[in-house]
């Protein structure tokens, strides 16, 4: 199951209505590759040596999904 599927599965939204409802709150999903390759896109962007995310990339999305997590409002218990 794909990370989208769990997600409106979990919330018992018709399909793609879960991530329509984020996108124009303003809200992304974001897992590791695709924050590699958001941070790819805008700090290499079109003059870049290479065409997908290298590990610097990926070592980026790391570390900012750890500090997105890090501030972001934790589940109730």
């Amino acid at each position: 199951m794909t990370m989208r599927e769990a997600l409106e599965q979990a919330m018992r939204m018709p399909e793609g209505e879960t991530f329509r409802r984020l996108h124009d709150s303003g809200l992304a999903l974001a897992d590791q590759d695709s924050m590699a390759q958001a941070i790819h896109d805008v700090y290499c962007g079109i003059t870049a040596d290479h065409d997908h995310p290298n590990d610097k990339d990926r070592d980026q999305a790391r570390a900012m999904l750890e500090a997105l997590q890090k501030h972001a409002p934790q589940p109730q218990g």
